[in-house]
């Protein structure tokens, strides 16, 4: 098994870390602090604060490196792999995709980058936050424009499935406008109800009846802001399009509420969501063959994440 070197050792970052070595292969990353990096080592695991170190490390050993900070220091790690370990396999566990590759093909561009992004989370953040079992039955994007190495794809791949994941393959844009409906959203809607819930400061009524509902609808409103503003402002467009999709919703639910007092169409219409949200939580299990044209093979890939369904592990 290829060894991973994971740049990033917070909750997403150190769970991979964890997970790659429950796989059994030989792993090792890097923390921003000596606080995550000591505690990480209390832990038994490999974690330095020294990136260039881990860097060479990874160059001399072929490894597979692993961005995993958040997107505001993309830049600098970027930076570092560069002058370091400049062709060396590379993936990312970042929200956005499209931001990510745009700065690897500028600030790094003889990495041989795949993007990735295991959908898992929690509000919590940080090392201690983190566990090998995250990833346990969560999809993980692969991206698959034309142009990426197919070797490279099989590791992102492969390490996906080791940490337990269902591998789903998009386009990078196509992730991003996805992730935005899904993810992003749901972030800036909780913070809204978040906010309306609280009401005036000194009225606490509201809050002091708050049950599952509200807790359900509000629980990622309590993720560290800094890390939702990094998520959401790096995927300005597509987030302004799914911010649009639900203003006018919320427009029409408005005016059918205000005129009718009826709120069917937005409640039915809800309903539906969610059955086939829950209907897609069984995916089909397809293989596609990685040896024929690239750009053919890249492209089966992307019809596959498109209809909802997932790749199956290679066969040994």
């Amino acid at each position: 098994m290829r060894a991973v070197c994971v740049l990033g050792t917070g909750l997403i970052g150190g769970s991979l870390l964890r997970a790659a070595a429950r796989a059994g292969r030989t792993a090792w990353g890097t923390a921003a602090s000596d606080t995550t990096a000591a505690a990480a080592v209390a832990d038994g695991f490999d974690v330095t604060t020294d990136t260039d170190t881990a860097l060479r490390r990874a160059a001399d050993a072929d490894a597979l490196v692993v961005i995993a900070v958040p997107l505001t220091a993309l830049e600098g790690t970027l930076a570092r792999i560069d002058a370091v370990a400049p062709q060396c396999r590379l993936t990312d566990a970042i929200s956005v995709k499209v931001a990510v590759a745009d700065a690897v093909a500028e600030l790094a561009p003889q990495a041989r980058y795949v993007g990735g992004h295991p959908m898992a989370g929690t509000a919590e953040s940080g090392w201690a936050a983190g566990g090998p079992d995250l990833f346990d039955g969560a999809a993980w994007v692969v991206t698959a424009d034309d142009g990426l190495d197919l070797d490279v794809w099989r590791d992102v791949a492969e390490l996906a499935w080791e940490c337990g994941s269902r591998v789903v393959p998009a386009a990078a844009d196509e992730h991003d406008m996805a992730v935005a409906r899904i993810s992003h959203l749901p972030h800036l809607l909780a913070a809204v109800l978040a906010s309306v819930g609280a009401g005036e400061q000194g009225d606490d009524l509201a809050l002091s009846l708050a049950a599952g509902s509200f807790a359900d609808g509000t629980r990622v409103a309590g993720t560290r802001p800094e890390l939702v503003l990094a998520m959401c402002e790096g995927n300005r467009s597509a987030l302004l399009a799914a911010v649009d999709d639900a203003l006018g919703r919320l427009g029409a639910m408005r005016g059918a509420l205000a005129s009718t007092g009826g709120l069917s169409a937005t409640v039915q219409g809800g309903y539906q969501g969610r059955q086939r949200w829950a209907a897609t939580r069984d995916p089909l299990a397809l293989g596609v063959a990685l040896d024929g044209d690239p750009d053919v093979v890249l492209a089966e890939l992307r019809e596959l994440g498109r209809r909802g369904d997932v790749l199956e592990p290679w066969k040994a």
